[in-house]
């Protein structure tokens, strides 16, 4: 009953009020007519309070996500099931989903009856153009009385995740190295190849041919030792994102720290269907990706990366350095001084390929300007290491660049600087 009263709408407290006035005034006047009328309009909110507070429904909730993972600018699916599990019919219920504002306005949904057993599917739609991971739920109902006098709310406690990751362009096929190929059934590969052959030799295994037997290690170890088979190489590389807040300008998705995410994602993906073995490095350090779905491991660490405050590139650096055995780092950067260009330049060192997409984002407070001093002279340092520059200016995609990806020696000027 007291759940009751409190959950009294702006009607049901007019309704009270009205009535102890009536009654109020009854009293006063010896109206008897106005007395029976004063405890009919108090009667009718606090009936309905307790009716209300006193139901019982059963209400099973399940939410889906199609698809739960989606596109900054792409939509997605919410569909929602409600399952009245008690032998009572509902009264009128009001459903409304919990959604962050990125996604849209919180959706409403008013239910007139859902019979016993009953079942019934709502569908809306949500859109974001930030990238994120959003919480959508709990979902809350409000069951009202029919004259609307009382509105008791009852929430659920179950949430879903909807991931929205940065957009992915589709970059051309470009041959960033040799061919290369490993030995068994392995395929040739137009990226950076690092890796050993396992040539130690393990337990014989029932099936092995007996014509891999290694005797020598075999009398070593005192069982029966065989070769294992030739493994294939594994190509592995690197990729650098600069998160740094003082090397970005702009606001919002039209940002060069967004192009910057948006471009990592896409090279990102585009090398790990080319079966490059890929890690993530910013400059706060390596990122962890899972072995398993890498492409798809890699696009939810960058849907919820953010700026940092740092100002150098050293952790960056370092966690390149760390690493090992890449044949191939590509490196999406924004403003670089000197300093910073020729000790990310160091990096690079024998066959490894370095592949440096710079965003020219002078061009994002001033798009009528070229390239300011500081990208000429930090890119002529990458290209006098043996860096492949591609520039990346504001409004132009990364898929329309990326064949500068190819090409070695001197400083390119992309095609986004006609």
């Amino acid at each position: 009953m007291t759940s009751g009263l409190k959950a009294l709408t702006a009607r049901g407290r007019s309704f009270i009020a009205s009535g102890v006035a009536a009654l109020l005034c009854a009293f006063l006047l010896g109206e008897h007519d106005l007395l029976r009328i004063g405890v009919l309009i108090v009667s009718l909110p606090l009936l309905a309070a307790m009716v209300v507070a006193r139901t019982r429904y059963r209400l099973s909730c399940a939410r889906r996500l199609d698809p739960p993972r989606t596109e900054m600018g792409s939509e997605a699916t919410v569909t929602l099931r409600l399952e009245n599990v008690t032998r009572l019919p509902t009264g009128l219920l009001m459903v409304e989903d919990t959604v962050p504002y990125a996604l849209g306005a919180r959706p409403r949904f008013v239910l007139d009856r859902v019979e016993p057993q009953g079942i019934r599917e709502i569908d809306y739609r949500v859109r974001s153009d930030l990238r994120g991971r959003f919480t959508i739920g709990p979902l809350s109902i409000r069951i009202s009385d029919p004259f609307g006098l009382v509105e008791l709310t009852r929430s659920f406690t179950i949430s879903d995740t909807l991931m929205v990751t940065p957009q992915v362009v589709a970059l051309p096929h470009v041959r960033l190295a040799g061919e290369w190929t490993g030995g068994g059934d392995s395929r040739t590969r137009s990226v950076a190849a690092a890796g050993d052959d396992d040539v130690a030799p393990r337990e014989y295994r029932q099936g092995d041919d007996l014509r891999r037997v290694h005797w020598r290690s075999t009398a070593r170890h005192g069982e029966l030792m065989v070769r294992r088979e030739e493994q294939q190489w594994q190509s592995r590389g690197a990729l650098l994102l600069d998160t740094r807040r003082y090397a970005h300008r702009g606001e919002g998705p039209r940002s060069s720290f967004e192009t910057a995410v948006s471009a990592a994602a896409s090279i990102g993906v585009h090398l790990a269907h080319e079966g490059l073995g890929l890690r993530l490095v910013t400059d706060q350090g390596a990122e962890h990706l899972t072995d398993s779905g890498l492409s798809l491991s890699l696009l939810d660490t960058l849907a919820v990366v953010k700026t940092s405050p740092a100002r150098s590139l050293e952790y960056g650096v370092g966690a390149l350095r760390q690493g090992g055995g890449d044949g191939l780092i590509v490196a999406v950067l924004g403003r670089m001084d000197l300093d910073q260009a020729r000790e990310l330049a160091r990096v690079r060192h024998g066959n490894m390929t370095g592949v440096a997409v710079m965003l020219d984002v002078a061009g994002w407070e001033q798009p009528e300007l070229g390239e300011d001093e500081n990208f000429q002279a930090a890119r002529a340092v990458l290209t006098g290491t043996g860096w492949r520059v591609v520039r990346l200016a504001a409004g132009v995609s990364v898929a329309s660049v990326w064949q500068d990806a190819a090409q070695r020696g001197r400083s390119l000027a992309s095609r986004g600087n006609a």
